[in-house]
């Protein structure tokens, strides 16, 4: 069953897709459903997990490591690659994930750890490749705020994407290393329509708000950068010229962007809120998805899942090359690894020089 609830993203709570039973709440004719649903509330636990920074070989990516101190996003944006990922826990990829929010209270003690290790190498973290470091949470238990202490005490290099205002918490910091070239922070924007927004990024900051911010921290000689992500078939891709003027009006140096990407449970969950919010343009934006997917939802492949391929795909990256280098971005320098410095491995210990 699908219904909509004020302040989230996901129509349904189906199970994960390794749980041996499929649980979907079916409405009794009492709205007993309605009534529970409309109630949804956050709840937070902790994740115990031992390391912090996870690392991959995607050459997709612009960076071979990451920290996510959140598991989950109450943001909710339906589209969100990261939801399969709630299905390791035993949870729904649905409203789960974006009401059940796991963190991680020892992230800064156990990157110190890590950091202090005698093989380490250094090389550019990205902070909130999964889930947004700077979600609602955040403001209570500012982990993502220790976390950027501890990297900028240390001169490592930085890299951060989010869709969250409370970022400019963080400008005294961030504003410090971007003075030594360690850090760039990424905005990514979707659309500048309120009414596609709203339910598809229900808790993330406005796009309007967001701009706002790349404004400041442009003013603060932060990098900014703006992908324009996901770009969305027939739903907001006529906005992609619009998303970069006003970015590089705002101050941002440089910019990309992504076709939405749709795996695993992704997929039933945007084709359900679709029908839900945009029942007249439903099946032309899936059709144009699987155009883009080889007629499938998605296709994980490297080189083409970030982009897709065939016509539309290769005219989207057109109108996307154009605009760039008519509004002159001028990209941003690679970040610095020679000033790393290990901490030691425990906040008690006194460096020896």
């Amino acid at each position: 069953m699908s219904h909509v609830i004020k302040g989230r993203g996901a129509t349904h709570n189906k199970s994960g897709r390794f749980e041996s039973i499929e649980r979907l709440a079916t409405d009794d004719g009492w709205g007993s459903i309605e009534d529970q649903q409309d109630r949804l509330k956050t709840t937070l636990g902790i994740d115990r997990s031992r390391t912090v920074i996870s690392f991959n070989n995607s050459p997709d990516l612009p960076f071979d490591r990451s920290i996510n101190p959140y598991r989950g996003c109450e943001h909710g944006c339906v589209y969100c690659y990261a939801r399969p990922s709630h299905a390791y826990l035993g949870l729904s990829p649905g409203l789960d994930f974006e009401s059940r929010i796991f963190y991680k209270p020892d992230a800064a003690n156990r990157l110190r750890s890590e950091l202090a290790r005698p093989g380490y190498r250094c090389a550019p973290i990205m902070l909130g490749a999964n889930t947004d470091a700077y979600q609602p949470a955040e403001r209570r238990l500012g982990i993502t705020r220790e976390i950027v202490e501890l990297l900028a005490s240390c001169h490592h290099p930085l890299r951060i994407i989010t869709k969250s205002a409370l970022v400019e918490r963080d400008m005294d910091l961030l504003a410090a290393m971007a003075d030594r070239g360690l850090c760039t922070v990424a905005i990514s924007i979707t659309s500048f329509d309120n009414d596609i927004c709203r339910p598809m990024e229900p808790r993330a900051s406005s796009a309007q708000r967001r701009l706002q911010t790349v404004e400041k921290l442009a003013a603060a000689g932060i990098p900014v950068e703006v992908p324009v992500a996901p770009v969305v078939p027939e739903l907001t891709d006529g906005e992609l010229e619009r998303i970069l003027e006003r970015a590089r009006q705002a101050g941002a140096s440089h910019a990309w962007y992504t076709l939405i990407r749709l795996p695993r449970e992704v997929a039933d969950l945007f084709e359900n809120w679709l029908h839900e919010h945009f029942p007249l343009k439903a099946e032309h934006v899936l059709r144009r998805i699987r155009d883009c997917r080889g007629g499938k939802a998605y296709e994980s492949e490297f080189g083409t899942r970030m982009r897709g391929r065939g016509t539309y795909a290769e005219l989207l990256e057109r109108r996307f090359q154009l605009a760039f280098r008519r509004l002159a971005f001028p990209g941003n320098q690679e970040l610095d690894t020679t000033q790393f410095r290990a901490p030691a491995k425990s906040a008690a210990q006194l460096d020896l020089f």
